[in-house]
């Protein structure tokens, strides 16, 4: 047998590693329909008969509503069968992901679409498990997505989406108020404080991780810091130490003043907004701007709430839907995302009478039947206009998250 020169040994097993890669890949591809990712029709009838598991946040009656009602179109329309696994939360989809990666369950996941954003994308990204090729630019309707006008469609708590996930709702935190009762709001951190200490139990917020109360520590700990720029880079202890020092300083002098004097914490939104309808809180607020409005279209809240929103700007951020690297069924999973992003779809969800979540699209960009959707809806007299908003501030990265969620139970420890 002939000897091989170096250069031609070196180019056969270049060539072998990137047979090796091909084969890697290969089973997503296949699976996925699409070995140039734009064969749609290949995607639909690799779908057909395919039952997707959704692991979605469940703490919300109309939310998992949206969810069946979506669920049930896209069994209609494209024979895909969707189950919502409902989760509370998705820190715990992440660590099952983990586990099939861990046991060598390359293919038949449990998880097909999750939905996400924030560090529990940046963990799975990081560590390779989403599918393993840009997929959601091919969807037929992400051509709508307000691409240019929203950049946190492309960005996920500073970390590029790069085609992982597919957009399905816009966020800004905003506060809310019975008017009835409550007759001056504060309009920043430093003035909420002061409003706490004029107002003792009146004032709450859920007990991190959960996600609307990490959002709280983040809003105040951009608002407090010298040079709020620090928490665009990932967190080092240089960086935390004085971030951390001026947030757990405010929330020291904060906390004797809350509901039930910080002993206890509301588990969520809905708990919040409970404590808000009982008249136990007087200030309340969510990530999503059409939610006061949604839970007085629901009988959920009386008429009189009103909704504001710090002076110098809120958090704002996207939330997306991911396909695991092993996903039972990628197709179905392509179709579910695929309808979550279609004008229909959207205009519901933005109902405040079905779920009040704002849209991604692009509305100039749609047929003038789907503009009619969006124009003929009554957003509600709770939900704040873009120009009542003050600016949309940036979220952290997701290092900060994980690190002041540790640090808030470290420090409070409410069991």
């Amino acid at each position: 047998m002939a000897r091989l020169s170096d250069s031609t040994l070196k180019a056969a097993l270049t060539g072998l590693a990137m047979v090796a890669v091909s084969f890697t890949l290969a089973p997503h591809m296949a699976r996925a329909g699409m070995s140039d990712g734009k064969d749609w029709s290949a995607v639909l009838e690799k779908a057909k008969g395919q039952t997707v598991y959704f692991h979605a946040w469940g703490g919300a009656d109309r939310i998992n509503a949206y969810i069946g009602w979506a669920a049930d179109s896209v069994g209609k329309r494209y024979d895909v069968t969707v189950k919502h696994v409902k989760v509370s939360d998705t820190a715990n989809v992440v660590s099952q992901i983990i586990a099939e990666k861990a046991a060598g369950k390359e293919a038949g996941g449990a998880v097909d679409l999750v939905w996400i954003n924030g560090e529990n994308f940046a963990a799975l990204k990081r560590q390779g498990l989403l599918l393993p090729m840009s997929w959601a630019p091919d969807l037929p309707n992400y051509r709508f997505a307000d691409i240019k006008g929203k950049p946190t469609l492309t960005t996920d708590f500073t970390v590029p989406t790069d085609g992982l996930e597919s957009p399905w709702g816009m966020a800004q935190l905003s506060f809310f108020y019975d008017s009835a009762i409550t007759h001056d709001v504060p309009k920043s951190a430093a003035a909420l404080l002061d409003w706490a200490k004029a107002h003792p139990g009146r004032f709450a917020y859920p007990k991190p991780p959960d996600f609307l109360g990490s959002t709280f520590l983040k809003q105040l700990a951009l608002e407090l810091a010298d040079d709020p720029a620090v928490l665009a880079s990932p967190v080092n202890e240089e960086s935390y130490e004085g971030v951390s020092q001026k947030l757990f300083a405010y929330l020291d002098a904060l906390h004797p003043y809350l509901w039930h004097e910080a002993k206890a914490f509301p588990d969520n939104v809905s708990s919040l907004r409970n404590l808000l309808a009982d008249g136990e809180i007087e200030i309340a607020f969510t990530f999503n701007p059409g939610d006061a409005s949604s839970a007085i279209a629901n009988n959920e809240l009386p008429d009189t709430v009103r909704s504001f929103t710090f002076s110098g700007g809120t958090i704002g951020n996207s939330h997306f839907v991911a396909i695991p690297f092993n996903a039972n069924a990628p197709e179905g999973a392509m179709v579910l995302a695929d309808f979550l992003l279609s004008p229909e779809a959207q205009a519901r969800k933005q109902d405040p009478a079905i779920w009040g979540d704002p849209t991604v699209l692009d509305i100039a960009s749609l047929s003038d039947e789907d503009k009619d959707r969006f124009e003929a809806l009554d957003l509600g007299v709770a939900t704040l206009k873009p120009e009542d908003f003050g600016p949309a501030l940036p979220e952290p990265h997701a290092s900060w998250m994980e690190r002041l969620e540790k640090d808030w139970t470290d420090h409070y420890g409410v069991q």
